[in-house]
């Protein structure tokens, strides 16, 4: 075991936290926090931005459980929203993550960067957009699950940055669409795990104990520590006002990105 293994129980607590309280999945502050400990344990660099979002992505199938239930016992999930959406978003992030497997590290981290800096201006904004329509049908549900399972798929996160104001816009009351938003990210997690698995599969160079472009180590450290840490996260959501919270949160996130792409860029 080397000493860097006991950094990813660090990123779990941090991850899962953040999960739990914005519904987030966490993937977006993990990926490049992730990025960075792969680049100090020597990965190759090619493959590095795949097996962060890779490892990211499966961690959210394990913590997405545990903040999801939490949400659950507040009665903040809306299944019929799940059951509608859901086929869609397997759809969306398995396609996503078979085609993402094939862009080099460099335009995919400008990709990934260009997304959460998106999602970091919707939280320091505070953007909330005013509930205009009902939800659309079964089949426009389907739709709107496999644009948000493609996107996901670049940012390995659970999707509640398109998913929650989506759902807000469509007259579901916000505590709702964030606790809907955390069992949106089990399906979205899965699809895309079984996606950079598959696709890493035949990958020479990648380093010891690596399933495709899932680091077992760090999902394993990670998950361990996010599922722990979630319940809590997601009963705050339930108790406090998180909007200044929130905007810190977006700025970190942006900091996080610019670090990892400047790391990428000026080695």
């Amino acid at each position: 075991m080397t000493l860097w293994w006991l950094a990813y129980p660090l990123l779990g607590l941090f991850g899962g936290f953040c999960a739990g309280l914005f519904g987030v999945g966490g993937g977006m502050v993990l990926v490049p926090l992730l990025f960075m400990v792969f680049g100090e344990q020597g990965f190759p660099l090619e493959h590095m931005m795949h097996l962060a979002l890779g490892t990211s992505m499966a961690t959210i199938a394990l913590t997405s459980i545990s903040s999801m239930r939490a949400h659950h016992a507040h009665g903040a999930v809306r299944w019929d929203i799940v059951r509608s959406i859901a086929p869609g978003l397997l759809l969306g992030t398995l396609s996503g993550s078979l085609f993402v497997s094939g862009i080099p590290t460099r335009p995919l981290a400008i990709t990934f960067t260009v997304i959460v800096f998106w999602a970091a201006a919707q939280m320091i904004m505070d953007f909330k957009p005013k509930p205009h329509r009902q939800l659309p049908g079964p089949s426009g549900l389907f739709l709107v699950g496999v644009a948000i399972g493609v996107v996901s798929s670049v940012v390995a996160a659970g999707g509640g940055f398109m998913s929650v104001p989506f759902m807000v816009f469509c007259n579901v009351v916000v505590h709702k669409a964030v606790g809907t938003s955390s069992a949106l990210g089990f399906p979205i997690a899965i699809a895309g795990s079984i996606g950079y698995i598959v696709t890493g599969w035949n990958v020479t160079a990648l380093p010891p104990y690596a399933l495709g472009f899932v680091y077992l180590p760090g999902l394993l450290g990670v998950a361990a520590m996010s599922i722990i840490v979630a319940p809590i996260g997601a009963r705050l959501a339930h108790r406090l006002h998180v909007k200044q919270l929130k905007r810190a949160f977006g700025g970190l996130l942006a900091l996080l990105a610019l670090k990892m792409l400047f790391g990428l860029m000026v080695p």
